[in-house]
């Protein structure tokens, strides 16, 4: 029988054994349905979730909400909106209880007097060009100076068709403004023209997030494991979709049979009554999903699947290790 400690050299057992403690139980909750941005492809507004729920505005029905998700298991907040830097005392509901992720797109400064280490994780969808086509601006040149040196900030590049050839230039500003980067791909889930991924452009993508990491191992957060996983959409066999997904709202999940997902994963509206689907869009197809966190918590769940030989329990732990370093249970 293969046992954790029979596939593993000493080196990668101490790895091991660092990340089999954390047991990390994540929900995501919507902070606000506003957003001082609309991006093409975002998620959250091009399947109307920002209708779905009136968002709470007492501050109190936050705080008691925080509570009873601490009492249900939570040890990890990732707020996501709209925007959640629009609403800092809802924010700080979160952030005084329990450890906290916050998704911004960087235009507002997290004052780092009110929230000193709290992880954020600043969207990022291409270069200037990109920038303007999908979100109206070039949000970058904002959000560098903002968080500049930040130890507790990272960039979440969400990579284009359009950027093939061209993130070695992005990664290497993120780098010269002291901060670290973590890749996923694009889902285009509003169909704009020129976004959609062919299986080539994913191969060539594969390739090139693989040479970045070789290049500036000290500034990506990842790993060619994942890489693998994200542009293949394969895992050991298997296709991601919607039976295999993890992250799925778990009283909403009626899944038969049910597959290996997050331990008590929801998505919670701003009303903190209402839940979605998912981790990502009510309407998106999951054959289509790139969302890096889902493909990553799949990984996470089956560790069992990864205990053939003892490169896929290294691939395993590599993946776990980066999620972690993303949400701060593990330092960089």
């Amino acid at each position: 029988m293969k046992t954790v400690s029979s596939l593993l050299d000493d080196h990668w057992y101490e790895r091991y054994k660092k990340i089999s403690k954390l047991n990390i139980r994540s929900s995501i909750y919507d902070v606000t349905n506003r957003c001082n941005l609309r991006c093409k492809g975002c998620f959250f507004f091009s399947s109307d979730e920002h209708k779905a729920a009136p968002e709470e505005m007492e501050l109190h029905a936050w705080d008691a909400f925080v509570d009873r998700e601490i009492a249900r298991g939570v040890n990890l907040a990732i707020l996501i909106g709209g925007e959640p830097t629009l609403c800092f005392d809802r924010v700080e509901a979160f952030y005084k209880r329990l450890p906290t992720f916050c998704a911004t797109n960087g235009l507002i400064r997290v004052p780092r007097d009110r929230f000193p280490d709290m992880m954020v994780g600043i969207s990022l969808w291409g270069d200037e060009a990109d920038e303007r086509v999908l979100r109206g601006k070039d949000t970058f040149s904002v959000s560098s100076k903002n968080y500049a040196g930040d130890p507790y900030t990272y960039y979440l590049y969400t990579v284009t068709p359009k950027q093939i050839g061209k993130t070695g230039r992005i990664i290497r500003k993120i780098e010269e403004a002291g901060l670290k980067v973590h890749l996923q791909l694009l889902s285009n889930d509003e169909d704009v023209s020129g976004f959609t991924w062919t299986e080539q452009e994913l191969a060539d993508i594969r390739a090139e997030m693989d040479a970045m990491l070789d290049a500036y191992p000290k500034t990506m957060i990842s790993s060619k494991y994942y890489h693998e996983i994200i542009t293949t959409g394969g895992m050991l066999g298997r296709r991601f979709g919607w039976m295999e997904c993890p992250s799925v709202t778990q009283p909403l999940d009626h899944r038969a049979p049910a597959p290996k997902r997050l331990t008590n994963f929801i998505r919670w509206a701003s009303d903190l009554k209402t839940m979605h689907r998912c981790c990502t869009s009510e309407t998106r197809d999951c054959s289509t999903c790139k969302d890096g966190a889902a493909h990553m918590s799949w990984v996470m769940v089956n560790k069992r699947a990864h205990m053939g030989s003892a490169k896929d329990l290294q691939n395993w732990i590599e993946v776990y290790e980066m999620f972690a370093k993303l949400y701060q249970f593990l330092p960089w």
